[in-house]
């Protein structure tokens, strides 16, 4: 094993004074030769997301010690994107991501550690802590605080989403004041992150599809005992990879990326783990464009019937045989990279050996291979004079893939829930969402609120709806987000006006403005840059250094 890190803290006398602190925290005379695990806590009451993880932190810090270990314990932050969702708190959240992953870099490397144990459960603390271990490469493993059961309500599976749509059922006049708030009541019963396959139980997969957190670790409820069993494990394979000098770097290859990919479509996972991936590759030093999530499309189908398009829970995934079941299929059909290395010190091949190639039949959430849900990935990438750098689109559930209708144009979230909620938008009508950028925001907040409104008010198969901000993994219907250039920068979506004919085509992957090129470049001649909506504080700092969403929105681009 290479030298140890935290060596150069420890040892020598003139380290007396640094080990003299270590002894205030429970180090004895034996433990200055044992490797320093950091223990990155996400834990917070803010959100149910996070509401287990101390519990585990617990555990796998018993687990460390036991292994020989010295675990040191420390805090980063979370938001809850649900609690924030339709408000300018939301801004944060994309932000949150650079924040969690410049902390946790900044605790383990200021302290020399020689490994990372991070525990997250909450769509920015995942990729945040990934995009950290990319960075720092020593030896990490991630625990994921574990999926919520499903509420129940009138004889059927609720989400967090349920309650979104039920605001736009009530506003439509399809439901009553007192059937949304039992909706409100039984959506959320407990610890754990959105049920259905939503950002974090989409990022989750991601990583165990990558090899860096356990098999079956992604689609474990939050509450069950196998979590803290798979804490305790995730703790004891991180101590072998640090004996081993096992590295991030090592495991998140263009092999692993690709696998992540691969898996994202064949659950049906969130837009926007096209935007994490791109940043964690980006800090891995992986070379992975918008146009590597377009070529993986066509060769997987999605193979799960998932919310929030579909019928199950992320719970019921688990039962059916969780992202291992998913990966086997993806291995026997040579879509996966089998030879990809994992945390454990296996490969992909040697991890999946005793999984069957072919789900079982008592089950209806994994679709075989032959009998897929859709016979191609539902992320497609559009471009065209409104995209020029690309768009994602997502497509499940959708009725129609091409629409062309009318522009209505909305500077902002706020605008356009009010027009929904007031019925001021009709089938066949294409919402336009800008300034919603990473700059523009800034922070890319998701338009869950609207997109669900539209669901509630019978919308979602008949209205388009396009956006330089990003969506909830709890969206579907016919939208399409990450636009870049955004607005903000001068991006085509800025000069659009109300009634210009626009086109979303999927099959063709187009994103058009249907004006003649002399009025786009009249109108381009006229645009003004908006003034700045913050000139202090973080959300000005991330206004400044953050990338285009082509790129990932990450924040070291170029530095």
């Amino acid at each position: 094993m290479t030298e140890l890190r935290s060596r150069t803290i420890t040892q020598g006398v003139q380290r007396s004074p640094n080990r003299a602190m270590l002894r205030a925290v429970g180090f004895g005379d034996r433990d200055f030769d044992k490797p320093i695990v950091g223990i990155a806590n996400a834990y917070s009451t803010i959100t149910p997301c996070n509401l287990g993880l101390d519990g585990l932190t617990r555990r796998a810090e018993a687990a460390l010690k036991a292994a020989g270990a010295m675990p040191q314990t420390f805090g980063t932050i979370t938001v809850s994107d649900g609690i924030s969702m339709g408000t300018e708190g939301m801004k944060y959240s994309l932000v949150s991501r650079e924040v969690i992953a410049d902390s946790i870099e900044t605790a383990c490397s200021a302290q020399c550690m020689d490994g990372l144990l991070a525990m997250g459960g909450c769509d920015k603390n995942m990729p945040g802590a990934m995009i950290a271990m990319a960075r720092m490469n020593i030896p990490a493993l991630f625990v994921y605080g574990g999926t919520i059961k499903p509420g129940h309500y009138a004889g059927r599976d609720l989400t967090v989403v349920s309650v979104f749509e039920a605001v736009g059922e009530f506003s439509a006049k399809k439901i009553d004041a007192a059937e949304l708030l039992e909706v409100e009541r039984h959506a959320c019963p407990g610890a754990g992150a959105c049920g259905g396959m939503f950002t974090a139980n989409t990022m989750s997969s991601a990583f165990e599809a990558m090899g860096m957190s356990l098999p079956y670790s992604s689609t474990m409820a939050a509450e069950d005992d196998e979590k803290g069993s798979s804490a305790v494990r995730s703790a004891q394979v991180l101590v072998d990879a640090i004996r081993r000098d096992l590295r991030p770097r090592q495991i998140l290859t263009r092999q692993a990326f690709e696998n992540a990919i691969a898996v994202v479509l064949a659950i049906g996972g969130s837009t926007n783990a096209v935007l994490h991936l791109l940043a964690i590759a980006h800090a891995a030093g992986v070379p992975l464009t918008l146009d590597d999530f377009e070529a993986m499309r066509s060769r997987v189908p999605v193979l799960c019937d998932l919310k929030p398009s579909g019928r199950f829970v992320t719970t019921e995934l688990h039962r059916a045989g969780g992202i291992p079941q998913v990966m086997k299929m993806l291995l026997a059909h040579g879509v996966l990279h089998g030879d990809a290395l994992t945390a454990t010190g296996q490969t992909l091949a040697e991890v999946l050996r005793d999984v069957p190639a072919e789900p079982r039949k008592d089950q209806a959430v994994i679709h075989p291979w032959d009998r897929p849900v859709y016979a191609q990935g539902h992320l497609t990438i559009l471009r065209g004079n409104l995209a020029t750098e690309g768009a994602v689109a997502k497509i499940s559930g959708v009725k129609k893939v091409r629409m062309s209708g009318p522009a209505r144009v909305f500077d902002s979230e706020e605008a356009c829930l009010d027009a929904v909620l007031a019925g001021g938008i009709k089938a066949g009508d294409v919402i336009v969402i800008r300034y919603e950028g990473p700059k523009g925001g800034p922070g890319m907040r998701e338009m869950l609120s609207p997109t669900s409104a539209l669901v509630g008010a019978g919308l979602g198969d008949s209205v388009g709806l396009i956006t330089d901000g990003r969506f909830s993994g709890g969206t579907y219907g016919l939208v399409v987000g990450h636009v870049a250039p955004e607005a903000a920068v001068g991006g085509t979506l800025a000069l659009v006006e109300e009634g210009d004919a626009i086109t979303i085509d999927a099959e063709r992957r187009l994103l058009q403005l249907d004006v003649a090129d002399g009025e786009i470049v009249r109108r381009r001649a006229r645009w003004r840059p908006p003034a700045p909506r913050y000139t202090t504080g973080v959300l000005a700092k991330y206004a400044k250094l953050v990338s285009s969403a082509s790129l990932g929105a990450v924040t070291d681009l170029g530095l």
